[in-house]
């Protein structure tokens, strides 16, 4: 699957109660694994041992993750305990109904700690495994991994110029959090019955949305 490398296949079972049978996992998260999950591939690893690519400086390793779903829908909150567990970073293949949908977190080391961090999944629409957008692209693991997740992300991380990932995702989460300020403040707007505070309102959104165009 992706036009990987034969040496990057790895294809092993992994079984769903490892993500869940910790005691701190809530009742309703291990609940989401056991109903929304039927199976869990360890697909392929994407390492310097297995191609021919330079070791990167964040990323070690990447893993491919295809979960087999027994609903279209399921919870996120799956896919970040399973990254909690697995010290990699991990593109994951959901399958449902013959069709798949790509998702990728933005995985980067917690500050002070040798673990990682999610701070955004990014995803593709429900599609046919061979249209995926996804081709390993660069000359480090790092770049790879860049690559993945701003083909998964598509337009949400279109880069500015000389812009890193990082800084990208950045941009992607204020302008995420604006348009959720806009659109309370827009609702807000409609239910005002005092012009003055109708103003007050109106020249807030207009000063999000100027921020929003910049960005």
């Amino acid at each position: 699957m992706l036009g990987l490398p034969k040496t990057t296949e790895f294809n092993k079972r992994i079984p769903k109660q490892k993500f869940y049978e910790n005691l701190t996992v809530t009742p309703g998260l291990k609940r989401a694994f056991t109903e929304q999950v039927k199976i869990i591939w360890w697909r392929n690893k994407i390492a310097a041992a297995t191609v021919n690519l330079a070791p990167g400086e964040a990323v070690t390793e990447i893993e491919v993750l295809e979960l087999r779903l027994s609903q279209p829908s399921f919870d996120e909150s799956v896919l970040l305990q399973i990254d909690r567990e697995i010290p990699y970073h991990i593109l994951f293949l959901l399958e449902y109904g013959g069709k798949y949908q790509a998702w990728i977190g933005y995985k980067e080391a917690a500050s002070g700690s040798s673990a990682f961090k999610v701070s955004q999944y990014y995803h593709t629409d429900w599609m046919e495994a061979v249209q995926l957008p996804l081709c390993m692209e660069g000359h480090s693991l790092d770049a790879v991994y860049e690559n993945f997740v701003r083909q998964v992300a598509g337009e949400s991380l279109v880069p500015a110029e000389a812009e890193s990932l990082h800084e990208s995702v950045v941009r992607d989460l204020r302008r995420q959090q604006l348009q959720k300020q806009i659109t309370v403040l827009e609702n807000k707007i409609r239910k005002e019955k005092q012009l003055n505070r109708q103003v007050e309102i109106n020249v807030n959104i207009k000063k999000l949305k100027r921020e929003l165009e910049m960005l």
